[in-house]
């Protein structure tokens, strides 16, 4: 059992013996039970409690055997495309309807065999696998569509999580709905909606950007959108990533935004990091984390809106610019973030930088694109 205390939080835990599946043998509820009247919860503390106990090969077996067979109001599975979600670190957030579609299909489509193979052999699965990822799906389609077309029950997992988000598997349903073959989605974890549910920001609109692109242009410009929407942003990131993500969105959503961090979500070392982009710029400066990491950013708050300078402007420009964007993209993208009119911000960078990019500044991009 790994505990972990954090300052100025309070909780409580509700549990009920009652409510767990039959599935768990009775030893198992009575030493999970014990270990919870023995917790003792402090005022102004939190433990954030993760039962690491491995489910032994019988309870797996046993898991498996008791997926429910059809009934009558269910019917057999439809031949078709599942997506299936699996768990993202913890074997046993797996719901039983994938379990008894991963049983039943004929084949299950893996990005990763040998990964994947560690989860069906935990619940005794026996249906083939097929290497299905982003070095082959071009290759693969054809071969799969051919197969859902004779009737076959086809499942697609990827390594963690549902299927097609931030993962394989969207071009293939993209060609299955094409094709009039049934999508089915069985839903599982995603890291990103979890880490959402605990963060502590605000969930009523958020935007999942997932992972940033590698081109710096790319990565500040669709960072420069987020830093304006009034809605939480959610990202990806790689941990050798993080310190170089940091810098950035300190830079253009400004060092006082709230963020959190999540990482090793459901695993032995999942955390929740909570401060303000500047603090996680200074702390994670010196610290490379481990793990697969979820950045969360507050959301803009809607206020009376500031009209920038004409040097700020010039400096966005500028930046833009010297990235590698055309001069009508950064005019663009500058009108776009401020209240300032475009033929304004035109007008500035015409004269600012018109002499240096020579031909292209005599197109208006006002008259090329609608206000």
């Amino acid at each position: 059992m790994l505990s972990r205390r954090l300052p100025s939080t309070a909780v409580s835990f509700s549990w009920r013996r009652s409510r767990l599946p039959n599935l768990v043998p009775t030893q198992t509820v009575q030493m999970v039970q014990t270990s919870l009247e023995s917790l003792s919860v402090c005022p102004n503390k939190v433990c954030m409690i993760a039962f690491c106990y491995s489910t032994s090969p019988q309870i797996s077996a046993d898991l498996t055997d008791s997926i429910p067979q059809p009934t009558s109001k269910q019917g057999p599975l439809q031949p078709g495309l599942y997506l299936v979600g699996t768990p993202i670190g913890n074997l046993e957030d797996i719901t039983l309807r994938a379990l008894r579609v991963l049983k039943s299909a004929h084949v299950i489509l893996s990005e990763d065999t040998r990964h994947s193979g560690k989860l069906l052999h935990h619940y005794n699965i026996k249906t083939p696998l097929l290497s299905y990822h982003k070095f082959n799906e071009n290759q693969r389609e054809q071969t799969v569509l051919k197969r859902l077309k004779e009737g076959e029950i086809v499942a697609l997992i990827s390594d963690a999580g549902m299927p097609g988000i931030s993962d394989p598997g969207t071009e293939l349903a993209k060609l299955c709905v094409h094709e009039n073959i049934p999508v089915i989605p069985i839903p599982g974890p995603s890291a990103f909606v979890a880490a959402l549910s605990a963060s502590g920001l605000s969930t009523d609109e958020f935007t999942f950007v997932g992972f940033l692109s590698k081109h710096a242009g790319s990565r500040r410009e669709r960072l420069m959108v987020s830093a304006n929407e009034v809605t939480t942003q959610i990202f990806y990131v790689p941990p050798h990533k993080l310190r170089q993500f940091l810098e950035e969105a300190s830079s253009l959503f400004g060092v006082t935004r709230q963020c959190v961090i999540a990482r090793e979500i459901t695993k032995v070392h999942e955390e929740f990091w909570r401060g303000t982009l500047g603090e996680a710029e200074e702390v994670f400066s010196t610290r490379t984390p481990r793990g697969e990491i979820t950045v969360l950013v507050e959301r803009k708050e809607n206020s009376p809106v500031e009209t920038p300078s004409e040097s700020q402007l010039e400096d966005e420009l500028g930046d833009l610019i010297s990235n590698g964007h055309s001069l009508s993209t950064a005019v663009k993208l500058v009108a776009d973030g401020t209240s300032v009119r475009k033929k304004t911000i035109y007008s500035i960078a015409l004269r600012k930088f018109g002499k240096q990019l020579g031909s292209e500044s005599h197109e208006d991009p006002c008259k090329r694109q609608p206000e």
